[in-house]
């Protein structure tokens, strides 16, 4: 596996190849310090499975260089490493299709694990960002609201159009809810007491019904739906 870690300080770039050989023995990692290294090494090894990129580093600022990232370079995942601690920051990172995003400030398990999950083929995303931005004080499944008294108001003609939600069973809307909350595959397994398999069945059944292409789609569908309160 050949992964490229692009960061201008030299500490993080050793510091990330680290861990990357703790979870993996047989890699090959690229460095890179600006933009137009990354840009040269990516057209030399074409064949580079993973990127790891800072949002600010010469020659590349924020999202404007992360869409130049994923515009020049569209089949290479991409993994934002940054000091930014927002829900803004994940969103449009995940808007340009990244896979995953680790926060500087992470412990050395944390990014561990988040990096073993992209390598194993799964998005990661700061779930205690994501949950802080909404307001959450649990990091169990929410519960499902009562239905709403009837209303005296007239009924809503039969063309009104549906919430799109409503195509999802309710174990659908449940692990699309906690992927919006930044859970993994396997703590969704965890939560429902179901087998990983069992999950990626009930995410996939609500990504076709969505006509969501991918799982990073799915993951920044769900943050938009979900991680602002709205019920699972």
């Amino acid at each position: 596996m050949k992964i490229l870690i692009a960061d201008d300080h030299w500490v993080v770039r050793q510091s990330l190849k680290q861990v990357m050989r703790r979870l993996r023995q047989k890699l090959e990692i690229f460095e890179a310090e600006t933009f137009d290294e990354v840009a040269a090494l990516l057209v030399e090894h074409p064949d580079i499975d993973l990127v790891l990129i800072d949002l600010v580093m010469p020659g590349f600022d924020a999202f404007d260089g992360l869409h130049k990232l994923r515009t020049n370079f569209p089949d290479v995942p991409v993994v934002v490493v940054s000091v930014h601690e927002d829900v803004d920051h994940v969103l449009r990172s995940v808007e340009q299709g990244v896979i995953g995003y680790v926060p500087k400030s992470a412990g050395g398990s944390e990014i561990e694990r988040a990096l073993e999950r992209v390598l194993a083929g799964e998005v990661s995303f700061p779930r205690r960002i994501i949950e802080r931005s909404a307001g959450s004080s649990t990091s169990k499944p929410i519960a499902k609201p009562a239905p709403p008294a009837p209303s005296p108001a007239p009924a809503a003609p039969a063309d009104e159009p549906r919430d799109e939600l409503d195509l999802l069973t309710p174990r659908e809307r449940d692990v699309l809810g906690l992927l919006g909350r930044g859970y993994s595959v396997k703590r969704i397994a965890e939560e429902f007491e179901l087998s990983s398999q069992t999950v990626r069945v009930h995410l996939g059944n609500a990504m076709r019904k969505l006509n969501i292409r991918d799982r990073s789609a799915a993951v920044h569908y769900a943050i938009g739906r979900f991680s602002a309160g709205e019920s699972v």
